[in-house]
């Protein structure tokens, strides 16, 4: 750790004359030395990162593996909690057979310590496996450009560099509202053609429906094209390949991360199942994009202009890069389904489990929706804090991810402890989301949490009291790329369904979501759709 004494005494004896211009850089560069001081102070305190309570190798394989171990068969979320429950709220898992350690911490102001620390091109470990695909199962395709996901450094950093003026302003995002409300009116009409029609309720597969509704959403986004899925009474066998494949990839992706494995050294069965989803996935969204770029480079030759509003991602960024383009493009696909299908699911059960807070919200999106049919607009969808509130309320309620991971970038103390640079963390705040400390009447739901007070109101007193238990997108350089594109998709998705239709689920929610790489749902979405009558 950096010492201070001699920053401190450089700046206490100079006879250097400061000029009254360089007053405020004087000011920083005391601060920044009392930081320094403050930091190394900390620092000699801390105890030992030799000390922090960890698990045994063998210990983790006897609960995890062998019959009638304490681990075994749990999903992810249980495995962290029973070892939370074991060890406390900060431990480290052994590293095992190639995987690296991985310090555990449940408490926020060590998420704050990681993410404020984390410099300009943040270490996201694992994706391990999804690494090895494409830099070795194919290696061919990929050459050396694997996307966001799973790179680290400055391939992260360049790749990022290129897809962010695309893909995160507000601007650019926006364009995409009328092609997006295309997509969401065949949602309604769909939802309208598969429910019983006595009771009204959507059938045990709807899940799949909701899938077609994201993959649909993003592809008008990534490829400027609805890929009709809504619209046919029979499957798409690419897309249910799709479907099938992604969940084979978040449940054995959710092994590969927390359990002992021998991939690396032996080609498991389990690895070849995963290596075959991959490649599944890979050659479903890479048809899409294929049939997308022939399409672009055909209006090309006929010399096809078009607006920057009627550009899709991969024509914005083929300019660029062609094969950014395409992994970007197959990424936007590929990560698209299974995260929104889940938030938005989470949002729709709170809703339908709470007929007062969707009947408020109603009011306020009737303002946007005049009529069922209604166009938004960009000035109109300004106008929705309380849609939002109810999103970022159903994502407390029901958080999409388990936890952050990053890799420490310096030297920092954590919970008492000296934890050096260059050691993976994964940060759980899943205890936090329900807790009153943070989230005042935290088994309510309550969307008005969220709400900045009015002018002259009063300040709200439900609102979070420490900001980083909740990062549902992450936080920093590393915060999840398609944010904005999910955020439009879940508001322009909510805001139709709810002006058409009263939505109710008659059914138990117990268990609603199950743990894999992501939450996803775990019980038959029977939501009881009834026609509005204006």
């Amino acid at each position: 750790m950096l010492k201070t004494s001699r920053i401190l005494s450089v700046l206490q004896t100079s006879k250097t004359p400061v000029p009254a211009l360089c007053c405020q850089s004087f000011r920083c560069q005391t601060n920044a030395a009392t930081a320094l001081a403050r930091d190394d102070n900390e620092w000699q305190q801390a105890k030992p990162f030799e000390e922090i309570p960890r698990i045994n190798s063998f210990d983790l394989i006897r609960k995890m593996m062998l019959p009638g171990g304490k681990y075994k068969n749990k999903d992810v979320v249980q495995l962290i909690m029973a070892m939370r429950e074991d060890y406390g709220d900060i431990f480290i898992m052994p590293a095992m057979f190639g995987t690296p350690s991985i310090l555990t911490t449940h408490n926020p102001k060590d998420f704050e310590v990681v993410f404020r620390n984390e410099g300009v091109w943040p270490t996201r470990a694992g994706n391990a496996t999804l690494l090895y695909h494409r830099e070795h199962y194919s290696k061919n395709f990929f050459q050396g450009v694997e996307g966001l996901l799973p790179t680290q450094g400055k391939k992260w950093g360049d790749f990022r560099s290129i897809v962010n003026p695309v893909l995160m302003q507000p601007k650019n995002v926006r364009l995409y509202y009328k092609k997006m409300s295309l997509v969401n009116q065949d949602f309604v009409e769909c939802i309208k053609a598969i429910r019983d029609p006595k009771t009204l309720e959507a059938p045990d597969n709807f899940l799949d429906y909701i899938n077609r509704w994201t993959l649909e959403s993003v592809s008008v986004v990534a490829l400027d094209k609805q890929l009709g899925l809504l619209r046919k009474s029979g499957n798409d066998d690419q897309a249910m390949v799709l479907f099938r494949s992604l969940d084979d990839f978040f449940d054995l992706s959710a092994d590969f991360e927390m359990k002992p494995s021998l991939w690396r050294y032996i080609n498991t069965p389990k690895l070849k199942r995963l290596m075959k989803a991959l490649d599944n996935i890979q050659n479903t969204t890479l048809s899409f994009v294929d049939e997308a770029v022939k399409r672009l480079e055909e209006e090309t030759k006929q010399g096809v202009v078009k607006s920057e509003s009627e550009q899709s991602v991969l024509e914005k960024l083929l300019k660029i890069d062609k094969k950014v383009a395409t992994v970007m493009a197959m990424d936007m696909l590929m990560a698209g389904v299974d995260t929104t299908s889940s938030t938005f699911t989470a949002a729709l059960l709170t809703l339908a489990k709470n007929p007062e807070v969707q009947e408020k919200l109603r009011e306020e999106v009737k303002q946007v929706l005049p009529h069922k049919d209604s166009e938004f607009t960009e000035a109109t969808m300004k106008n929705v804090p309380y849609l939002r509130a109810c999103i970022k309320e159903s994502q407390r309620v029901y958080p999409l991810i388990v936890g952050n991971l990053r890799s420490t970038a310096k030297d920092c103390v954590l919970s008492g402890y000296r934890v050096p640079a260059d050691n993976v963390v994964t940060m759980i705040p899943l205890t936090h989301l329900i807790s009153d400390k943070y989230f005042p009447r935290a088994s309510e739901f309550l969307p008005e949490r969220w709400l900045r007070p009015v002018d002259g109101d009063a300040a709200n007193s439900l609102k979070l009291t420490y900001p980083f238990v909740f990062l549902p997108f992450g936080f920093g350089p590393r915060m999840c790329v398609g944010k904005r594109i999910v955020d439009m998709e879940l508001e322009l998705g909510l805001a139709r369904l709810i002006r058409n239709f009263k939505v109710e689920f008659n059914h138990p929610t117990d268990n609603a979501f199950r743990a894999s790489l992501i939450n996803v749902p775990n019980i038959p979405l029977k939501f009881k759709f009834t026609d509005l009558s204006d």
